[in-house]
C-alpha cells in the first residue's frame, strides 16, 4: 500500500537552493544521495470509472508497465541514462534522475482487468480503470 504525504512545495524549493548552486556550485560530482522521485499522480472518478493520470517524465512507452490485481494498481517506469560521460568529461551538475520508479495504490472499488485502457503520450500516463460490477443482491426464499 502507498503511504500518504503531504506534499509541501516549499521545502523542495529550500531543499534545491541548499543541495546544488550555494553550497557546491562547482566541485559537484553528480552523486545523487537522496532515493528517485515518486510519479506523480492524479485519481478521479467519473461515469462508472476512475481516471489515472500520471507523469512520467525521461520514460519510454516500452518501459511502462501497469498491473492491476482487485483494487490495487501498480504503475512502474524506468527512464534510462541516455549517454555515459566518458573519460575526458567531468559532470559540474546534474539534476535529472535515472532509474526504477514504482507506485502502488488501492482504489475504494475493483476494476474491471479486462476493460482498462492506456494512453502514454509527451510523459503522461492516463489510465481509464472501469469499475468491475457489484454482485447483484440474490433473495433466498426460505422453505
Amino acid at each position: 500500500m502507498a503511504s500518504i504525504a503531504r506534499y509541501d512545495p516549499f521545502n523542495d524549493l529550500v531543499d534545491d537552493l541548499f543541495k546544488g548552486f550555494l553550497v557546491r556550485p562547482l566541485p559537484y560530482d553528480g552523486a545523487r544521495t537522496e532515493a528517485l522521485p515518486r510519479a506523480k499522480v492524479d485519481v478521479s472518478e467519473k461515469n462508472g470509472a476512475y481516471k489515472v493520470v500520471a507523469e512520467l517524465p525521461g520514460a519510454k512507452k516500452e518501459d511502462i508497465h501497469v498491473s492491476v490485481d482487485g483494487a490495487q494498481v501498480t504503475l512502474e517506469a524506468e527512464v534510462k541514462q541516455e549517454k555515459e560521460a566518458s573519460q575526458d568529461e567531468r559532470v559540474l551538475h546534474t539534476e535529472r534522475v535515472f532509474g526504477k520508479v514504482v507506485r502502488s495504490f488501492t482504489l475504494p472499488q475493483e476494476v474491471d482487468e479486462a476493460k482498462v485502457e492506456a494512453k502514454f503520450r509527451d510523459g503522461v500516463l492516463e489510465l481509464t480503470l472501469p469499475k468491475k460490477a457489484a454482485a447483484q443482491r440474490k433473495q433466498i426464499s426460505i422453505q
